[in-house]
């Protein structure tokens, strides 16, 4: 079920046939994303009554999601008190999507608990890159479908820029978890390696780039102290991020070349249309003045977007960005937002609430690290290297609910917090008798070596496949 809803949630919006449901005055559009989300978590909520799996191993990761929700709907609630014009019905339904897709998160714990359903997961995930991919390398060449961008350019495919970035990110994860980790499934790191480096590229997402070298840093670090992979395997996983990056520049160089002469490397210039970099400093000087005046709780979830919120900076903005056009700026017309997770939860939910989402990616980053380093190392890993993504690509988005990379952040979140249910279908196998293949330990370093471990009443028997010598242990 997992497996099947993962195109639909790797879909842009507009690609998505919805409906419009109105309850009062307030009007929420249901897509098929959001009834794909709700199935997904109805399906996991009868699998969890019928067979009662433990969330318990990744109870931090529920503690700082709740938190961290629960203070997104008080965000909602206080700036009302403040601002008669606050629209909490509008916030209110954007807070609830976003909460809507965190039910993935325990979904993934409750789904994903043999070897098997992770497998046909990233299959899924990995073949969904790939046509994504395909789409953005045809629209580069100036097949104008599905909202593609002039020959030559950045594209979207069929998700939008960044959320490109993120889902081409994860994919080329995998194949950073295949290097670092010794493993089979070549064909699968090298079709995730190709697709994910051309989808970040394609992307043009400077902010995905640093998310995935961030993700390289840490599987080289483990290839090289965790698992003892060959140096061939440590060459290649430095080699995936400097093709990220030799292919961006291109594609990058005039809004890198603006954001520069801005700070004043090169002659200034006054921009004729709005420049990607320039801009989203710009509006995060805006939110940073916002979190300024509203330093403790913020002025509220998604006031940003508001007219009255942004318009008392506008004018500093200007002065500080004089060579930016108008319609780079905030306007009833383009709020725009902050474009910045990390300087729009400081703005809008202030130092509580950047605290709260900080929390939420710590505990997710810990619980899979810990797990990783005690092993078997492959799931928890991959959680690592899945939330680093988020946290690059997350620098050049705000919250907009019902988007990719939400589902994206939920379901590495889900995965972090499990890390050990995918040796379930293991331990239920081995109790019927039958030879189960575990991955040795990590001091048993050959790329393939596995160990053929055979259980019978009372005796444990285990063989590594290239000797002749089998331990039994009573």
């Amino acid at each position: 079920m997992l497996a099947a809803a993962l195109p639909i949630l790797f879909l842009h919006v507009r690609f998505q046939p919805g409906f419009t449901v109105t309850v009062g005055s307030t009007s929420v559009h249901v897509v098929l994303s959001d009834l794909t989300v709700l199935a997904v978590a109805g399906v996991a909520l009868w699998v969890w009554i019928r067979d009662s799996p433990s969330l318990g191993a990744g109870r931090w990761v529920w503690i700082a999601s709740v938190a961290f929700l629960l203070w997104n709907f008080a965000a909602v609630v206080y700036p009302r008190w403040l601002d008669e014009s606050y629209d909490s019905h509008t916030h209110l339904v954007t807070a609830g999507k976003f909460a809507e897709y965190a039910l993935l998160a325990p979904a993934v714990v409750v789904l994903v608990r043999r070897r098997a359903d992770l497998e046909l997961i990233l299959a899924v995930l990995i073949a969904w890159s790939v046509c994504a991919s395909a789409v953005a390398v045809v629209q580069f060449f100036g097949w104008r479908i599905l909202a593609g961008w002039p020959s030559g350019w950045r594209q979207p495919s069929f998700l939008g820029h960044h959320d490109l970035a993120g889902l081409s990110g994860a994919v080329a994860c995998v194949a950073l978890l295949l290097l670092a980790v010794p493993g089979r499934y070549v064909r699968w790191g090298i079709a995730a390696a190709v697709s994910g480096c051309i989808g970040l590229i394609l992307s043009g997402s400077t902010a995905g780039a640093i998310g995935f070298g961030l993700a390289a840093i840490v599987a080289f670090a483990f290839g090289l102290w965790g698992s003892h992979v060959p140096r061939r395997r440590l060459a290649a996983i430095l080699c995936l991020p400097l093709v990220v990056v030799a292919g961006l520049v291109p594609l990058r160089s005039g809004d890198v070349g603006h954001l520069l002469r801005y700070f004043g490397i090169g002659p200034k210039e006054t921009q004729r249309n709005v420049e990607t970099l320039v801009q989203r400093t710009l509006l995060i000087y805006i939110g940073w003045r916002i979190f300024l005046d509203h330093p403790v709780a913020g002025a509220g979830f998604e006031s940003s977007l508001e007219q009255s919120v942004y318009s008392p900076y506008l004018d500093d903005a200007r002065a500080k960005f004089p060579g930016s056009p108008p319609r780079a700026f905030p306007s009833p017309e383009h709020p725009w937002g902050v474009q910045n997770l990390y300087v729009q939860a400081l703005a809008e939910t202030g130092v509580i609430g950047f605290l709260l989402l900080a929390g939420l990616f710590v505990s997710g980053l810990a619980t899979a690290g810990r797990v990783a380093l005690r092993g078997p190392p492959e799931v928890g890993l991959l959680a690592v290297l899945w939330l680093l993504v988020c946290l690059g690509v997350w620098n050049a988005l705000g919250i907009i609910a019902g988007i990719p990379m939400d589902a994206l952040t939920w379901l590495a979140l889900g995965l972090a917090a499990d890390v050990v249910a995918p040796l379930e279908d293991q331990h239920a196998e081995a109790g019927r008798g039958e030879p189960v293949r575990e991955r040795a330990a990590a001091g048993a370093a050959a790329d393939d070596d596995d160990v053929v471990v055979h259980h019978s009443p009372g005796l444990l028997c285990i063989r590594p496949p290239s000797a002749n010598t089998v331990v039994a242990v009573m």
